[in-house]
């Protein structure tokens, strides 16, 4: 399973950048795989070609009710021929939202937990006591992360290193892997900087650790989780980062998402005016996709906002 397509890189012309000579790049991950876009297909490459090694024939994972992870899983269970199981977190809905919709049109069965029972989906009993219900099942965590994550995910700083050399690499972070995965790949001489997208995200710190620890990898470049850009917390926002992402896509022709993408870049222009980057250098922003969550926004809040992108 190679990347489908070469990276894509944009120029971003940002004031802020310009006024210390910044050259601010965005890499559309996004544009990587149509249904498997960014993050989600480097989380799940390896994963897919373990499972398959271990002659499973069924993914199961986990995840809230507009997660992309799922939307994911389900789509690379039809291309690559899995049956996959979701465990949603919260009560059923009728009718599905469009992200359950889609998993659901992609062959994915849902089956639903009580949120106070879903915080034991990483205990070893409570995922044995699901497979005797669902039968033999490769299991995926939530948000794809686990050691496997982080090597496909260490792979686009290899891919983006035989294209450009940069000096800062800067992605969103939910739950850590895809960061994790470029802290394994970067040099000492570059840094990398997490924008967490969910509130009090500082734990992300130890958890990268752990997992770096965990695939036998060292991180020796400097990097940090920035917490100050979450907008209230995971799937939260503001009618300001709303506007920042209606401007930016005017700017750019970019479609940023309100999870990941617009508070990555909202952070990184806000970072930029404090001078946080060295003058001079070459930043690099990921924008790893989730653009499927719009649709889902678009039902929950559409009263809420008189702007909503067009998304396909």
């Amino acid at each position: 399973m190679t990347t489908p397509i070469p990276l894509v890189l944009q120029e971003l012309n940002e004031p802020a950048a310009h006024r210390r000579g910044i050259r601010l790049i965005l890499l559309r991950d996004d544009l990587t795989h149509s249904e498997l876009p960014g993050n989600k297909w480097r989380k799940l490459k390896y994963n897919l070609l373990e499972a398959r090694a271990q002659g499973h024939h069924t993914l199961l994972t986990f995840g809230g009710a507009f997660s992309n992870h799922l939307a994911a899983v389900a789509a690379a269970g039809r291309l690559y021929d899995f049956r996959t199981i979701g465990i949603v977190r919260g009560e059923p809905t009728s009718p599905l939202n469009p992200t359950l919709t889609q998993a659901a049109a992609n062959g994915m069965t849902l089956r639903y937990l009580a949120r106070d029972t879903y915080q034991r989906k990483q205990e070893p009993a409570f995922q044995a006591e699901l497979l005797q219900q669902t039968g033999s099942a490769y299991i995926l965590p939530e948000g794809g992360t686990n050691e496997l994550a982080l090597r496909g995910c260490a792979e686009l700083v290899t891919e983006l290193s035989a294209q450009t050399s940069f000096d800062t690499l800067c992605v969103a972070c939910g739950t850590g892997g895809t960061l994790g995965g470029f802290l394994t790949a970067l040099k000492p001489q570059q840094q990398a900087v997490g924008i967490a997208a969910l509130k009090n995200g500082g734990f992300l710190q130890d958890d990268i650790y752990a997992l770096a620890t965990a695939a036998g990898q060292i991180i020796t470049a400097p990097w940090s989780v920035q917490t100050h850009y979450h907008f209230g917390g995971y799937a939260r926002f503001s009618p300001e980062l709303m506007t920042f992402i209606q401007q930016f896509q005017q700017r750019h022709e970019v479609l940023l998402d309100p999870l990941y993408t617009g508070k990555l870049l909202y952070g990184i222009l806000d970072l930029l005016q404090q001078d946080y980057f060295a003058a001079g250098s070459t930043v690099v922003a990921v924008h790893t996709g989730g653009l499927q969550a719009w649709a889902g926004f678009r039902a929950r809040f559409e009263r809420r906002s008189a702007w909503w992108p067009e998304v396909a």
